[in-house]
């Protein structure tokens, strides 16, 4: 870890309240707030405006017509009883809830987000025990005792989203009400948890990197305490084992520490990654800190999808073994690209280095940008790489049972999903851009508007003007800039490898795939340039991934594409198509357009099994210009069969097409 002088313990003044998720209590290098950033048009503006207008009220609906908020009221009123709506961690969803208000307030200042938020809170505050225990499923007359199921009964997890919602109203709007119930869940969490009380984790964790965070918030080091001491007792054992499931299943097998690959339930890995990251950054462990970098580049190696998806088994919502990456049965469950967000970004606060943030690209626009439908009223759970079947049992207007479907859905038996989505997508800009450690303001994610960065030396005031990704040309100009200039720096992502950069019109120069550094510093009036390659381009994948050899995929920018059964000649089906890699790929508005052939295949006779002798002769009988569509647009024009890796007509050999990330010494590592 690098080593940086630690910031100022002590929490923070109203004129330096950091408006974002992740502020880190040691280092330099920092997240740009909500507040310093206003987008004008294009990409993430038009998905935080159906946040706004759509997601947001759609799940105070749903959560309304569940009776998911009135748990509150009951516990309040003293009437639960054992029939309580809503799985036993539904509480958090409300608290993802009241976390995605409170950042879509800090980015708008709506005085209406406002008052809902309020309105939320007072429900919320009356079931609070006088210890600080709050949670509806536990605890009361006919339900469970408090903490009885340390496994499954998500006490902490619920704990957890709240603390963050608490740390978002903090730095949002500052002490209230809300804050002050948040600091009594805290400290109910220490003291039954604490080094001399409760032995024990939560099932699902969650309560880490909330504590962690808190504890920077509020500047009282004892919450990150006991940050630590959660994630130092995991992996010990400790929690019971369910059917079917070893203790994996909830990273209780391995400490931290000794983990090689992310493993077992994708979204608990994640999120306990999450916590671990910020524990080891605040108290200087650069032995654990190593250790999860370490984690991230073999998980990302072997155990990622092309879309940033995370997460390849259906059983246990979890990672696979190395190279188990079947595109039909992805699970890519949307919660882990929020998680893997987080992990990556504090990875990027933490040590600088571009390929953090390079993942978080591809994750935004091809998992987080994937679930959401326009209008922000229906949502994918999973994220497969393939559709085999037109699936269509999506209920329109009731609660889904299934995570799986080819039909976004608007609501599910376990809606983690929209929540999620809504607070990741209210805080989009403060994962954007960032100040580094040398004071140098650097611009990581590309959307049209202004970003307003606070340096030492002064206010540097950035317009972009960008139709990226669906356009190559980035246009930056410098409306304000301290006296003696300031330093930027840009990132060119890893794909770019014929990127240029021009400086006040002069003649464009190429620039690498990392950072792009200018080498003076920008004043006012100045105008950059900044072409990233969007061309559609062939990706390969590895040839150990045994589901996706003799298959490509076809990319344009940071945008991954697919295939849908719209875009075919009737009666074609996806599983017979082939993919010319002699011809040429074109773009097709913001996909592609290529050359495919179509494939004569005799199969066997009904009731007999799907294997014979090898075939002969000519298959190809057909070919016809195949169309690719961005991924994150696939099912909006109705029920669709799906396929992003396409088998090759050509039948090339992969040996020496691609190496592994993993094996290449040195390539990413330091960028």
């Amino acid at each position: 870890m690098t080593s940086s002088p630690p910031q100022s313990s002590g929490p923070m003044t109203d004129d330096r309240r950091a408006v974002t998720p992740v502020d880190p209590a040691r280092g330099t290098r920092r997240g740009l707030g909500l507040d310093q950033i206003s987008l004008d048009a294009g990409f993430w503006k038009t998905r935080q405006d159906a946040n706004s207008a759509g997601t947001l009220r759609h799940c105070i609906d749903w959560m309304e017509r569940l009776g998911w908020l009135a748990n509150f009221d009951r516990v309040a009123a003293g009437t639960m009883d054992e029939n309580r709506p809503g799985w036993q961690f539904s509480d958090s969803e409300v608290y993802k809830l009241l976390e995605a208000l409170a950042w879509e307030y800090g980015r708008t200042r709506d005085p209406e987000i406002d008052a809902i938020f309020e309105s939320l809170v007072d429900r919320v505050a009356a079931a609070e025990d006088d210890d600080g225990y709050l949670n509806t499923c536990f605890g009361h007359a006919g339900r469970p005792e408090r903490y009885s199921d340390l496994s499954m009964g998500h006490e902490l997890y619920c704990a957890g989203h709240l603390l963050q919602a608490v740390v978002a109203r903090l730095r949002t709007k500052g002490e209230d009400r809300f804050v002050a119930l948040g600091r009594r869940v805290a400290d109910h969490v220490l003291r039954e948890f604490g080094p001399d009380a409760r032995d024990g984790v939560c099932g699902h964790p969650e309560i880490e990197v909330a504590l962690a965070e808190f504890a920077r918030a509020t500047g009282e080091t004892r919450y990150r305490d006991q940050a630590q001491l959660f994630v130092e007792r995991r992996g010990h054992g400790t929690l019971a084992p369910i059917p079917l499931l070893s203790r994996e299943y909830f990273q209780d097998e391995i400490p931290v520490r000794d983990t090689a690959s992310w493993h077992g339930h994708a979204v608990r890995a994640l999120y306990l990654a999450a916590g671990a990251v910020d524990i080891a950054v605040d108290a200087g462990d650069a032995e654990l800190l190593g250790a999860l970098e370490e984690q991230w580049h073999r998980t990302v190696a072997r155990r990622t999808y092309l879309t940033g998806g995370m997460g390849s088994r259906h059983q246990d919502e979890g990672f696979g073994e190395d190279w188990e990456l079947p595109p039909d049965r992805a699970y890519c469950e949307t919660c882990a690209g929020v998680a893997s967000l987080m992990v990556s970004w504090r990875l990027y606060l933490a040590t600088g280095r571009p390929k953090y943030v390079d993942l978080m690209e591809r994750t935004l626009f091809n998992v987080i940008a994937t679930s959401p439908s326009p209008d922000g009223t229906a949502f994918f759970y999973a994220n497969p790489l393939q559709q085999r079947s037109e699936s269509s049992d999506v209920l329109p207007d009731a609660v889904n049972s299934r995570a799986e479907g080819g039909v976004r859905a608007p609501w599910f038996d376990v809606s983690c999903c929209p929540t999620n989505l809504a607070r990741t997508l209210a805080s989009w800009q403060s994962y954007s851009a960032a100040v580094d450690e040398a004071n140098v303001a650097v611009v990581l994610q590309y959307a049209a508007g202004e970003y307003r960065f606070k340096l030492s030396s002064g206010l540097l005031r950035v317009q972009v003007d960008t139709e990226y990704p669906n356009a190559s040309e980035i246009h930056l100009r410098v409306q304000d800039a301290p006296p003696g200039g300031a330093p930027l720096r840009l990132r060119v992502p890893s794909w770019a490898i014929d990127a240029q950069i021009s400086v006040n019109g002069g003649p464009a120069a190429p620039t690498e795939p990392g950072w792009c550094d200018l080498e003076q510093s920008v004043f006012r009036g100045d105008e950059l340039r900044l072409m990233l390659p969007v061309e559609p381009r062939l990706t390969w994948p590895d040839p150990r991934i045994d589901a996706m050899r003799g298959t490509v995929a076809v990319e344009r920018g940071p945008l991954v594409l697919c295939i849908e059964s719209q875009d075919v000649p009737d009666g074609i089906p996806l599983d017979a198509i082939t993919l010319d890699t002699s011809a040429s790929l074109k773009s097709e508005g913001d996909g592609a357009r290529g050359r495919a052939r179509v494939l004569d295949v005799v199969g066997p006779a009904d009731g007999t099994p799907p294997f014979g002798r090898a075939p002969t002769g000519e298959t190809t009988s057909a070919d016809f210009d195949l169309i690719f569509v961005p991924y994150h647009r696939w099912a909006e024009r109705g029920p669709s069969t799906m396929r992003v890796f396409v088998p090759v007509a050509d039948h090339v050999s992969l040996s020496g097409e691609q190496s592994s990330t993993d094996d290449v010494k040195g390539r990413t590592d330091d960028r």
